[in-house]
């Protein structure tokens, strides 16, 4: 692609907006996720919340590392992801303490006392946190398709927790699933900024090190290991439900951003509660069906919004698995095969055009008011 030297260039790339690449990533996370909350919710009553969590990161932590030590037995190819940088890992522990360890407790005790059924819907507040914190604190764009969208699941999510409510006290079950998706919607705005690494190193080291503390931590409290088919089964569910979900995720963020992201995610809810309906026949109410409508709305609100404008890309220089598409029209200096995608450092120049796109890796630039 010729440059300007004179300032950015102009370009006008095709109108129509492509399914994006995330897309498919990120409704295989939510179903995997989806599909692991009322599994846990079985285990919960034989296994404590703290040790629950801690299995179902080791899970997901020994099963991809264990790949890991696969992949480093083979030689490097060149269509290889990227691997983590030093500057990655002050973003990658705050994931893991926020992601790892609290959101996952958080959730195992909101399991003890909710059903199952309305702990999976109270979980699309995941979504709407995500764009909270990614619109609030990492200025990336929602537009009022996305508020309104988190307004209706919002609204769902209280019906639920008010349904919810004892005859005496508040709903802490509800308030503690809500805790959790507080700290997942950190989490996945943390992980945002690493998402061009390797997800399955990213997930690795948050299972690892996730699985670890929490174990760690179920122990010192008094807790023992369960039976060897309780172990196995929550290094089941932890290595699908949170590993190669994780994974999945992480390549939907390099896509589509955390909001959308987070958006798309927002329909594992729906796979938690059918399968709890079915699973452990819980007895739908009326405000369960009317607080699915409700979310349901608002996750389509979310999938269907469109985003163009005339936009300017800065100089960029970064590292991550990509094809010469256009915005990746550069020179190497080492001999290139043309293997495509593949991985190397690489520089962006300065660009200026207009076509449909989401915030990712190439796509984090402010709005005008």
């Amino acid at each position: 692609m010729p440059t300007n030297p004179a300032g950015p260039i102009m370009l006008r790339l095709k109108p129509r907006l492509e399914w994006a690449p995330g897309i498919g990533p990120a409704l295989l996370a939510a179903l995997l996720f989806g599909a692991s909350t009322p599994l846990a919710k079985l285990l919960v009553a034989d296994i404590s919340p703290v040790l629950l969590a801690g299995l179902l990161y080791a899970g997901s932590g020994l099963g991809l590392g264990f790949w890991l030590l696969i992949r480093r037995l083979r030689p490097r190819e060149a269509d290889a992801e990227a691997g983590l940088q030093r500057r990655d890992v002050p973003w990658l522990s705050g994931a893991v303490l926020f992601g790892g360890v609290l959101g996952p407790v958080l959730l195992m005790i909101g399991l003890a006392t909710t059903p199952a059924s309305a702990a999976s819907l109270l979980l699309n507040l995941e979504g709407v946190l995500t764009a909270v914190v990614a619109w609030v604190v990492f200025r990336e764009n929602v537009d009022i398709r996305i508020f309104l969208g988190m307004v209706a699941i919002v609204a769902g999510g209280v019906l639920l927790s008010w349904t919810q409510t004892p005859a005496a006290g508040l709903p802490w079950g509800a308030l503690a699933i809500a805790g959790a998706c507080a700290c997942w919607a950190i989490d996945n705005n943390l992980t945002r900024a690493v998402s061009g690494g390797d997800p399955v190193q990213v997930a690795a080291i948050k299972g690892g090190f996730a699985g670890a503390i929490n174990i760690a931590a179920a122990l010192a409290l008094g807790h023992r290991l369960p039976n060897g088919l309780h172990l196995m089964a929550a290094g089941a569910i932890g290595l699908t439900g949170y590993g190669i979900s994780l994974v999945a995720f992480v390549l939907a963020l390099r896509h589509l951003g955390a909001a959308r992201t987070g958006a798309y995610f927002s329909t594992a809810p729906f796979v938690g509660a059918r399968l709890s309906l079915l699973l452990l026949r819980e007895v739908p109410t009326l405000s369960f069906w009317i607080a699915g409508g409700l979310m349901a709305l608002g996750v389509w609100l979310h999938v269907s919004e469109r985003h163009e404008h005339e936009h300017e890309h800065e100089a960029l220089e970064h590292e991550h698995l990509h094809t010469h598409d256009d915005h990746h029209q550069h020179a190497h200096d080492f001999p290139f095969d043309e293997t495509q995608p593949h991985s190397h450092p690489h520089t962006h120049t300065p660009m200026r055009h207009s076509h449909p796109h989401y915030p990712d890796l190439h796509h984090r630039h402010g709005h005008g008011s």
